[in-house]
């Protein structure tokens, strides 16, 4: 008998595969904000494991989310912009890191409200890119998007 797959994953797989650059950025920011928020549930269990697994399992994700974000930018075309970019995701690595070991919320609400301030301006700048340049397959949309 063949295992069936699951359609959501491989919906999600499949858009992953064939997103551009840019929309894989928006997605990488909604994955690590939504583990995040699902790391918030687990300061909700009386359960020790529950409590620590839930936390711990959802904010190592969103920090290799994070870390992979980091590693792709591109210091040599990004500059500037580069360098802010990765300041930021060291200082949400480093507030997820503390978050984690003293199992603390404050710094997850904090790096997901700004990870949410990116992810907006991001989508933003998505939603401006497509009003002024509707050919969707234009080289111009990846121009300098390997930066975050």
């Amino acid at each position: 008998m063949t295992k069936r797959n699951n359609p959501w994953q491989s919906y999600r797989n499949i858009s992953a595969q064939t997103a551009t650059p840019p929309h894989l950025v928006l997605m990488l920011y909604e994955g690590a904000i939504r583990f995040l928020e699902k790391s918030l549930t687990g300061f909700e269990y009386a359960d020790p494991l529950e409590f620590n697994q839930t936390i711990n399992n959802n904010v190592q994700r969103a920090q290799e989310i994070i870390f992979e974000m980091n590693s792709r930018l591109d210091m040599n075309k990004g500059g500037e912009i580069a360098e802010n970019f990765r300041r930021l995701y060291c200082y949400f690595y480093s507030r997820l890191q503390e978050a984690n070991s003293k199992k603390k919320k404050s710094p997850i609400m904090e790096v997901i409200k700004l990870l949410k301030e990116l992810r907006d301006a991001w989508a933003e700048m998505l939603h401006r890119r497509q009003e002024t340049a509707p050919d969707e397959n234009a080289p111009a949309g990846e121009v300098s998007l390997n930066i975050a």
